[in-house]
C-alpha cells in the first residue's frame, strides 16, 4: 500500500509502527455552528480511508477530536445569549446526526479540548523548561517560532516568507511576530481555567497536540485534516509536539481536497456556502455521499447540481443490477476485487475502484439473464467491495422508487416552470431563471432552448 505523504510530497509505502495496527488523528471540527460541506468531505474522506484501512485487516484506532473552546464559539454564544457548553453540546448532537445520516461511523475516541486541559498545561510547561516557549507580561504564553529549527518543513516554506501568510494578530508582548500563542489569558467573563501563568484558555494549536499525543502517542502514523489546516495549523502541531517529545510527531501526513459550488470557491461572502443538513434537506444522504467519494480524496469536489444528478445517475446504476437478486455476500475471489484492491492501495484511489464496481455491475446484469445460478455471488460482491466505501447500504427497491419519485413531476408542472422560467428571463431576472432551470436538472429534467422555444427530456436515470 502507497499513500501520499503531504510532507515527503510523494507516494510513499506505508509501514504503521506496530505490524498489523494503525493509529490515526483526524482535526475535528470546531463546534460553534452547523457543519458544511467542507466537514462533509473530510468526514466522509477519513470514514472510506479507515473502513478500507480495517478491510485490508489493520487493527484502527481512529481519534478525530472536538475543539470545544474557541474564540469563534465564545462569540457566538455570547451573540446568541447562551452559557458555552449548552451552544457546543447542541452543535456536537447536530456533527453526529449529520455523520450518522451520511453513514460516517463514530472515531474510535473523540477528544474534547476542554477535557485536556492539563495535558495542554503540562505540554506547555515542558516547552517553557526547554527554551522553546515564554511567559509573556499580559499572561499569555508564546511559542518561540525561530526556536524550532524544522519550521516550515510541512509546507516547504522558508521562515522569511511566512509573515504575509501567518494567521497571528500583531501583538506587542511576542519577541517575534511569527510567535504564537499556546495560552491566552481570559478577558473578563470569558471561559477560563486556572494554570501557572493565570487564568486562561489553550490556544487552537496546543490542543491538537496534547489529545493526539495523549491518545495515540508521542509518533503515530497518519495526522490528516482539510486542505486549509497545512500552515499554520499542522505546522504549528509539528513544531509543538516534536519540541516537547524529541521524537518525530507523525509518520503520514494526509490531507483532504477543498469542496467548490459551481466552480468557486465556497464561503459566505459569494452566497454558496452550505450546510450538511441543508444539502440532505434536498438530496438523498447516499447520493451526497457518492459525489464525496466519486472524486480522489485529495482532489477538489465541484458540488453543484449537475454534479448531484450524475451521482445519482451512477448509483442508479448499481442499484438497478443489485435489484431482484438475493445477494451472497460471503467473500470470494474475484478479478474485480483485485482491480479494487489496487486501486485502493495506490493512495485510496476511489474513481477507479469504482470502475471495478461498475465493470462489477455489467457482469452482474449479464448473469441476470444468462447465467442465474451466478447472478446472487456477483451481486453479493458488488454489495461487499461498495460497504468498503460506505455504499449500497439500502434496498435497492427502497433507493430505485426514491429516485424515481425524484422525477415524478407530471407534465402540466414542468410546463408551469418552463413558463415561469420564460417569465423570468423576459424580465431580465436571469438568476431565477437559472435557478428554476437548475432545479428541473435536477429533477433529472433536462431543458433544451432553441429558436422555436424551450423543450424538455427526462434523462434516465
Amino acid at each position: 500500500m502507497h499513500i501520499y505523504n503531504t510532507l515527503t510530497r510523494r507516494k510513499d509505502p506505508f509501514r504503521p509502527l506496530v505490524a498489523g495496527k494503525v493509529s490515526m488523528y483526524v482535526c475535528g471540527m470546531t463546534v460553534y455552528d452547523y457543519c458544511h460541506l467542507g466537514h462533509a468531505r473530510v468526514m466522509v474522506a477519513f470514514d472510506v480511508i479507515t473502513r478500507y484501512l480495517r478491510h485490508r485487516g489493520y487493527d484502527v484506532t481512529y481519534v478525530r477530536n472536538i475543539t470545544d473552546i474557541d474564540d469563534k464559539i465564545l462569540k457566538r454564544a455570547e451573540e446568541n445569549g447562551e452559557p458555552i457548553d449548552a451552544l457546543t453540546e447542541r452543535m456536537i448532537a447536530a456533527m453526529h446526526e449529520d455523520e450518522a445520516r451520511l453513514n460516517v461511523l463514530p472515531p474510535s475516541q473523540e477528544p474534547r479540548a476542554t477535557g485536556h486541559i492539563d495535558d495542554i498545561i503540562a505540554m506547555i510547561e515542558t516547552l517553557i523548561d526547554k527554551g522553546f516557549a515564554y511567559a509573556a507580561a499580559n499572561g499569555d504564553v508564546y511559542y518561540r517560532v525561530r526556536k524550532f529549527t524544522d519550521y516550515g518543513k510541512l509546507n516547504n516554506r522558508q521562515l522569511d516568507d511566512m509573515r504575509s501568510g501567518a494567521r497571528v494578530d500583531v501583538d506587542v508582548h511576542k519577541e517575534d511576530p511569527l510567535d504564537f500563542v499556546l495560552w491566552k489569558a481570559a478577558k473578563p467573563g470569558e471561559a477560563h481555567w486556572h494554570s501557572p501563568w493565570g487564568e486562561g484558555r489553550p490556544g487552537w494549536h496546543i490542543e491538537c497536540s496534547a489529545m493526539s499525543t495523549c491518545c495515540l502517542g508521542d509518533t503515530f502514523d497518519i495526522h490528516g485534516g482539510g486542505p486549509d489546516l497545512t500552515f499554520p495549523h499542522h505546522e504549528n502541531e509539528i513544531a509543538q509536539s516534536e519540541a516537547a517529545t524529541g521524537k518525530t510527531y507523525v509518520n503520514t501526513w494526509m490531507h483532504a481536497g477543498a469542496v467548490r459550488v459551481n466552480q468557486e470557491k465556497m464561503s459566505k461572502s459569494l452566497g454558496n456556502f452550505f450546510t450538511i443538513r441543508d444539502v440532505l434537506a434536498e438530496h438523498d444522504p447516499e447520493v451526497v455521499r457518492y459525489l464525496l467519494v466519486a472524486s480522489h480524496y485529495r482532489s477538489a469536489i465541484n458540488y453543484s447540481l449537475d454534479s448531484l444528478v450524475e451521482a445519482r445517475k451512477s448509483l442508479t446504476r448499481l442499484y438497478t443490477a443489485l435489484e431482484g437478486v438475493d445477494a451472497d455476500e460471503q467473500a470470494v475471489a474475484s478479478e474485480a476485487a483485485e482491480r479494487f484492491t489496487a486501486a485502493m492501495d495506490d493512495d485510496f484511489n476511489t474513481p477507479v475502484a469504482l470502475a471495478a464496481l461498475f465493470d462489477l455491475a455489467r457482469d452482474l446484469n449479464r448473469a441476470k439473464s444468462d447465467q442465474p445460478a451466478e447472478a446472487p455471488r456477483l451481486a453479493g460482491e458488488l454489495k461487499r467491495l461498495a460497504g468498503v466505501l460506505g455504499l449500497l447500504q439500502q434496498v435497492p427497491e427502497t433507493f430505485l422508487k426514491g429516485a424515481q419519485q425524484q422525477v415524478a413531476l407530471s407534465e402540466e408542472e414542468i410546463e408551469a416552470k418552463i413558463a415561469e422560467r420564460h417569465d423570468a428571463k423576459t424580465s431580465k431576472d436571469f438568476a431565477r431563471a437559472d435557478a428554476i432551470r437548475d432545479e428541473l436538472a435536477a429533477l433529472g429534467i433536462v431543458l433544451k432552448d432553441s429558436r422555436e422555444g424551450t423543450t424538455w427530456v427526462i434523462e434516465a436515470p
